[in-house]
């Protein structure tokens, strides 16, 4: 089984002029083998939460990239760095990049989703692959970006093999509180060129790719 996570970091927003949106914008995705390493990752998440998160914030119930201390990433990576995963990620630099379709994010935000999920290794996939999606969508949203991404996936597995698209939110699906840390530590590298948090977690890092146009 390969449980794959996709999450993002920064925003979509264009106005630099009357605004200040981020200058970058990353998406990442966690692709995890077997339901035992799987299950590990939540189970860190959920551990995290209860003995770190609270004891700073009383109903703290959500690990976030942007929010939490950095000495609680440590510790939630110590927990969860034995498990067998991975992480593939694209950034862009909105300055440089699809100015003429700021007014269209969805189709942005599918086409880089698209990009990633092309890095992920699905070479020895034999029996299923879930791909777990923060809900955040419309439903016309959600349509959109199942066909295009179905496509792409099913193009590069077998045909027995079975693909889900899942759109859930992170109470619902710990393993997408991981991947917004991720998404989060690899976005500061490019925002504000602070490597810290992603140093911890580099080695589980496969892809980190830059798109400027």
């Amino acid at each position: 089984m390969l449980y794959l996570y996709l999450d993002e970091s920064g925003d979509l927003g264009f106005d630099f002029v009357n605004k200040k949106p981020s200058e970058h914008f990353t998406i990442a995705v966690l692709a995890v083998k077997g339901h035992d390493n799987n299950r590990a990752i939540a189970s860190a998440v959920r551990m995290t939460i209860r003995r770190k998160l609270r004891s700073l914030r009383a109903g703290a119930a959500e690990l976030k990239g942007h929010s939490t201390p950095l000495e609680v990433k440590k510790y939630f990576y110590r927990k969860v760095a034995a498990a067998y995963f991975s992480i593939c990620s694209i950034t862009f630099n909105k300055r440089r990049t699809f100015q003429f379709l700021a007014v269209d994010k969805e189709r942005i935000y599918n086409f880089i989703a698209r990009l990633v999920l092309e890095k992920v290794d699905l070479a020895d996939t034999k029996v299923r692959v879930i791909l777990t999606v923060d809900k955040s969508k419309t439903t016309p949203g959600i349509r959109d970006f199942n066909a295009l991404i179905l496509a792409q996936l099913k193009s590069r597995l077998d045909p027995h093999i079975p693909l889900e698209i899942i759109h859930k939110s992170s109470h619902e699906a710990p393993q997408l509180q991981a991947v917004d840390l991720f998404a989060w530590g690899i976005f500061r590298r490019y925002e504000r060129e602070d490597n810290e948090w992603r140093r911890e977690f580099s080695g589980k890092i496969v892809f980190d790719g830059l798109y400027d146009g």
